[in-house]
């Protein structure tokens, strides 16, 4: 049946009813993280870790650079599982440091 019943509720809230959200709103209010009443500086410390995106800084910065490998050397880093051009990056470093020609940071 089809029919439209009138004793289903009307859920939806126009959204221009909300009241605006005003300074005084804002220094009124009790700042939280979850169940637990924090201080101001808590609560901007706490959204700016969540606003931050991606990877920490590196203290190294990388080049983006475009190289051939031997296909059987790509496929063993690569089957070593996740991580694995880090560990390529690590295995050519060592051997840098073993030719004594390594010059950056380690």
């Amino acid at each position: 049946m089809n029919v439209k019943l009138t004793t289903t509720p009307n859920e939806w809230i126009d959204s221009d009813d909300a009241p605006e959200l005003t300074s005084v709103f804002f220094e009124n209010a009790t700042p939280m993280i979850g169940e637990r009443i924090v201080t101001f500086a808590d609560c901007a410390a706490a959204a700016q870790t969540i606003i931050q995106r991606g990877h920490p800084p590196a203290k190294q910065k990388k080049r983006l650079l475009t190289v051939r490998y031997d296909a059987d050397i790509v496929e063993a880093f690569q089957a070593t599982g996740p991580g694995w051009q880090t560990r390529m990056n690590e295995a050519l470093r060592e051997w840098l440091k073993m030719q004594k020609v390594f010059i950056g940071d380690s």
